[in-house]
Parts: C-alpha cells; structure tokens; sequence
C-alpha cells in the first residue's frame, strides 16, 4: 500500500497550528496587559467649557480626605471628592482641597463610585490602592481622584471629564465641565 507522500508532508507541519495559537494567545495577552497598564492618557491641564453656576454642597457636608458628595451638573452625573493634598484642577478652601469628577467612566459611559476600603478596591478591581479611588463596576477601571481622576488600571484609557468648582461662602459651586474625553483627545 503506497502512502501519498503529499498528505505525509502536509502532516508533518500540523505542529505549526498550535505553536502560532500560542503565540497568538501570549501576543495578545501581553498587549491587553500593556493596554491596560501603560497606554493611559494623563489629564493634563483642566479644559473647562463653561456652564451655568450650580451650588454642588456645603463645605460642612465633607468630614475629611476622600468623602464626597454626589451630584449632577449639565445632566451629568458627578462626584466631589475632599482630597489630602491639591492637584490641577482641585480648589482650596480654608486649607481643605477638594476636585469634583463627572461619574461616567470613559470606557463605555457606566457609573464610577467612590470605593473607599482599599481591600475591596484589591479583591474586586485587582487594584492595590494606598487611598480610596473611584472605580467602575462595570469593566473594574479605576480612577485616581488625587491625580486628577487619570485612569491608573483597566480598560479605560482616558481619565474623567473634570467639573470646574470655586469655593464661596462656605459653599462649593460647579462653574464648567470639561468635554468627555473619548470624543476630545488632543492635549
């Protein structure tokens, strides 16, 4: 019985299949890992577009670093947060800090929530956090509100779209809210 020697040739190759699947595989894992890890952007300066003026909270309300406050500002649901320490577009009043972030995650638009116990923020988003973060339930991205909500894990590649405050009267007042930054990417 003769053996077609085209079909012995084409067997002796099939190893070929699972070594480019792996390598595929490992390829493809590697580049999610650099995505999520690596390829964030930074939020760089505030680019506020201007709005009516809203009062957002008393300054009383907040009892400390990272309590916060909900609200909403030109239909958007938002967050304020009292941080330990400033950043760019944070406002300081009597020597407390506080920035306010709009709640859409700039992955696909699901609520961010303040996640205040650390543990939680490692067990379910797989994020080992020194201070509390504002995380989506949604795909686990999470967001650094002391460094001006800047995405630091997950899907999301964008930090979250800024709402500009001033502190008046022992009131915090929403003034402006930067555009979504999925649609505005330059800067």
């Amino acid at each position: 019985m003769a053996v077609d020697e085209s079909k012995r040739t084409l067997l002796s190759y099939w190893w070929v299949l699972p070594v480019a699947g792996t390598l595929g595989t490992f390829g493809y894992m590697a580049n999610y890992a650099r995505r999520v890890t690596v390829d964030k952007r930074h939020p760089g300066e505030p680019r506020f577009e201007p709005g009516p003026r809203q009062a957002v909270a008393a300054l009383s309300d907040f009892g400390g670093a990272y309590t916060f406050r909900e609200f909403t500002y030109q239909n958007t649901p938002c967050i304020a947060v009292e941080l330990p320490e400033p950043n760019a577009a944070s406002v300081t009043a009597g020597g407390r800090h506080f920035a306010a972030y709009s709640r859409l995650c700039t992955h696909q638009g699901c609520p961010v929530n303040l996640v205040e116990d650390t543990e939680l923020l490692a067990l379910s988003y797989n994020y080992r956090a020194e201070h509390p973060m504002l995380g989506c339930r949604c795909h686990f991205s999470v967001f650094d509100p002391q460094q001006g909500g800047a995405s630091v894990f997950g899907k999301a590649l964008f930090p979250l779209a800024r709402v500009r405050l001033a502190a008046e009267g022992g009131q915090l007042y929403a003034s402006g809210l930067e555009p979504d930054p999925r649609v505005h990417t330059s800067g």
